[in-house]
């Protein structure tokens, strides 16, 4: 169960951050759902074994195993969609495994400096069981950008992109618990776009090619895409009747996120940029331009 509530303030990494933003962001910052359930909550049990000792807390807690995150692949959010994912894990106890848990969270501390959650969108898991004592469990997450009606999974500012927690736990059918809420980490990333534009063409052999491109990535706040600056990007060129790209040269973004340069024409062939990513903004290879050289 979830209780809707605000933050009355903003919290661990993004304090570092508060006289930056606009105000209407540090509004929207009040209305984030930020409510996190404990084991006991979401599993309607208590996770409290100390009585047994450590020993046989230990014994008693389901085993957790191949825990995905979105297929592995990091999750990218762009300007106007919600994206929705599927986390999994394979749990395993002697009395068989019940339900299953997995969020994500950003921040410096689970208690304390939270300033992210994307909770699970269902209220168990499914569970297939795979023999008497082993389950694969999945569920599903939603993140937008933004705010949306009741506060959760969102993506309410830039500086939530980045490395997020991974929160896993599972729950037996006699009723003990595995919860870890440092469990791995995830990236949860802002959407990039990357474009090219060759010229002349057709261009006489020997003669200057100039090509241009610009640097692109969804902004959270304003649900736009702008200049991603001061980054470096490939120029890469593939010769017509080929599969492969070779890098010519590595420029920098401008200040508005545009690219410029040039290089000799010699052969047909298409030019892209290319960009390897960085760890809040995914890789992108813009879409070959192709060039007739006389």
């Amino acid at each position: 169960m979830r209780i809707r509530a605000t933050v009355a303030a903003v919290t661990g990494a993004l304090a570092l951050s508060a006289l930056a933003v606009p105000a209407a962001q540090a509004d929207a910052q009040g209305d984030v759902n930020l409510n996190r359930p404990s084991a006991a909550e979401r599993f309607g049990a208590s996770s409290d074994k100390s009585a047994f000792g450590a020993a046989a807390v230990a014994a008693a807690e389901p085993v957790v195993s191949n825990v995905k995150v979105n297929a592995g692949k990091a999750v990218v959010v762009g300007t106007t969609y919600t994206k929705t994912f599927t986390v999994s894990l394979t749990a395993t106890h002697a009395s068989g495994i019940e339900d299953a848990y997995i969020d994500l969270w950003h921040g410096t501390d689970i208690d304390e400096g939270l300033d992210g959650f994307l909770p699970p969108n269902e209220e168990a898991a499914t569970c297939t069981a795979t023999s008497a004592t082993t389950s694969s469990c999945k569920l599903t997450i939603s993140a937008a950008p933004g705010l949306n009606d009741d506060g959760v999974g969102e993506l309410y500012a830039n500086v939530l992109a980045g490395t997020w927690h991974v929160t896993v736990g599972a729950l037996s059918k006699s009723g003990d618990i595995y919860w870890n809420d440092y469990y791995g980490t995830h990236k949860v990333q802002r959407a990039s776009k990357l474009t090219v534009n060759a010229s002349p063409e057709p261009v006489k052999k020997g003669r200057t090619i100039t090509v241009t491109g610009k640097l692109s990535r969804a902004n959270w706040e304003t649900f736009k895409y702008a200049g991603y600056t001061n980054q470096s990007v490939k120029l890469q060129f593939r010769k017509k009747g080929s599969d492969t790209y070779t890098t010519l040269k590595t420029i920098k973004s401008n200040s508005t996120g545009e690219l410029k340069t040039t290089t000799t024409a010699s052969t047909d062939g298409y030019f892209r940029w290319s960009f390897a990513g960085t760890t809040t903004t995914p890789a992108v290879n813009a879409t070959g331009d192709f060039v007739d050289v006389q």
